[in-house]
């Protein structure tokens, strides 16, 4: 009986010098390509698990110019145009918005800063 080897398991013929050195070139540049990955990878899960983990950024505290000093409160006038009859009015901040209309019916809204102490805007309004 004859014993009959596949070519797989024959053994391999060494290779020449040239190749042999092509051959370590590619496997250390196999390894150092897996290695930049790994690292590469390692760096997007830290920064996926930096971002998850740390808390959430608060809120910058809006501080309000007009915030009443420590030795008592602001006093101001508010000159409105004579016979302005006001219908609403809203506090924002340092301003007040007084909205209505003028003794001839013209709507208006007007906007007094209490820190300036004078009316900043005058809006008049035109509707159909």
């Amino acid at each position: 009986m004859t014993n009959i080897q596949p070519e797989d398991e024959q053994e391999e013929k060494p290779l020449d010098p040239a190749m042999e050195s092509v051959r370590r070139k590619m496997i250390r540049l196999q390894i150092v390509s897996g290695v930049i990955m790994f690292v590469s990878l390692m760096a997007v899960f830290g920064a996926v698990v930096y971002k998850t983990m740390r808390a959430p950024a608060k809120e910058p505290v809006a501080v309000s110019s007009s915030a009443v000093p420590a030795d008592g409160p602001i006093s101001a006038t508010a000159n409105l145009p004579a016979g302005f009859i006001i219908q609403s009015s809203s506090l924002s901040g340092g301003q007040i918005m007084f909205f209505g209309s003028t003794s001839d019916g013209v709507m208006k809204a007007l906007v007094f800063d209490i820190k300036a102490g004078r009316i900043v805007a005058d809006v008049t309004i035109n509707g159909g």
